[in-house]
């Protein structure tokens, strides 16, 4: 990049992140998630959460 001209991104592993993002799923893994959460007694942004960590 520098030998064109441009000037490169910085590092991903050095930005800064919100902790959002929206993901888009088909209805019938939303209603899954949904009634799962509700089952445990916690919120589908939790049960995502702990998913996505796994």
């Amino acid at each position: 990049m520098r030998s064109n001209g441009e000037v490169p991104p910085p590092p991903i592993a050095t930005r800064q992140f919100s902790g959002k993002f929206m993901v888009r799923v088909p209805p019938e893994v939303h209603r899954k998630l949904a009634l799962s959460a509700a089952e445990n007694g916690v919120s589908l942004n939790r049960l995502a959460s702990a998913k996505l960590a796994e």
